[in-house]
Parts: C-alpha cells; structure tokens; sequence
C-alpha cells in the first residue's frame, strides 16, 4: 500500500529490510532516524549519547526487522519503543554508574578516616605512655627507656648505668609493673 508520493509504508519497508534489502533500509532510516533521535534526545538531553544510542537503535532495527509483527502494532511504534528502551537503560547505566563511583568515594573516605582514626589513636596512646613513664621514678625509667627505646639489653643497660646487672633487672620489672597498672593492661 503506497502512501501519496511517498512510497511504501514503513511496514512494508520493514518487510523489505527483514529480507535484507539495504536500499529499503536507507529508506526506512530516512524516515524514522529524526523520530528516534528525537525521542532519545528528551531521555538523555546529551547529544552526542542520544546519536550513538540512536545509531545503535537503527541498527538493532536492521539485525531484528524479522521480529517485527504488524498485529502487535505499527513499525513507526515497534522502532520507538525500541528506541525508548535503549535510552532509559543508557540512563540507568549512567546512573549505576554513578552509583558506583560515589560507593567507591565513600569508601576511599572510609579508608582515609580510618587512616585519621589510627594516627589518632596511636598519637593518644604514645601521650599515655609518656605519661605513665613520667611516673616511673628516675631510675626505673632509665632503664626502661634504655632498654625498649635504645635498643639496649639488659647487660648493656648495666654497663651504660654502671650497676650490677641485677639491679637493672629490678628496676626493669618494678618499673614494667607501674607501667602496666598505669596503662591499665590485665595481667
């Protein structure tokens, strides 16, 4: 059935390129490529995204013409309704997509607040060591001091406080016992 001056329907030509006629495609691409343009660019407002779900549209039109089923409706509203699908799924990517990224930031935060977090903590817990040695007498955190901040062992201790190797082990465990009550750690 041909329409006045303008040749066949856009079912027929739909027909046409189910059977791979190139030349009725060309034809039926000139006449819906606006409309489905069109459509696209009002879901996505961004055009360079809507020409290349549009060109992915016209092609999907080419590879499934033969799924088309005139009973079921027009050619004009089988392609544009393909055609809305395409784009509301391309907004939905875009939005997964976003989705993704802001997960992905928050957890990057969560990384670098965790990182804060421990700084803190062990910034706060070095102030409470320092605290509690400050209540060690003179001698015990000598040799406390020496021992786990030098490096020293308790022979070198000894050697470097000139006292018997002896006393330095007193002193270590007396002032080892007043750390640990003042830090609060169980036995």
């Amino acid at each position: 059935m041909l329409a006045a001056g303008r040749g066949p329907g856009l079912e027929e030509l739909l027909g046409e390129v189910a059977r791979g006629d190139e030349a009725a495609f060309e034809r039926f691409y000139d006449r819906v490529s606006g409309q489905v343009f069109g459509l696209i660019r009002r879901v996505l407002r961004d055009r360079a995204q809507a020409e290349e779900v549009a060109q992915e549209v016209l092609v999907e039109v080419w590879r499934t013409a033969a799924r088309f089923d005139p009973d079921k409706g027009s050619a004009l509203s089988w392609v544009l309704t393909m055609a809305h699908r395409r784009a509301v799924d391309r907004v939905r990517s875009a939005q997964a997509a976003t989705d993704r990224e802001e997960r992905a930031a928050r957890l990057d935060n969560d990384v670098a607040y965790d990182q804060v977090a421990e700084a803190v903590t062990t910034r706060l817990e070095g102030e409470r060591v320092r605290r509690c040695l400050d209540g060690l007498t003179d001698l015990q955190r000598q040799a406390v001091t020496m021992a786990y901040y030098g490096g020293y062992s308790y022979p070198e201790v000894a050697g470097l406080l000139k006292v018997p190797l002896g006393t330095v082990k007193t002193r270590m465990r007396d002032g080892l016992v007043r750390l640990r009550d003042c830090m609060g750690v169980d036995k």
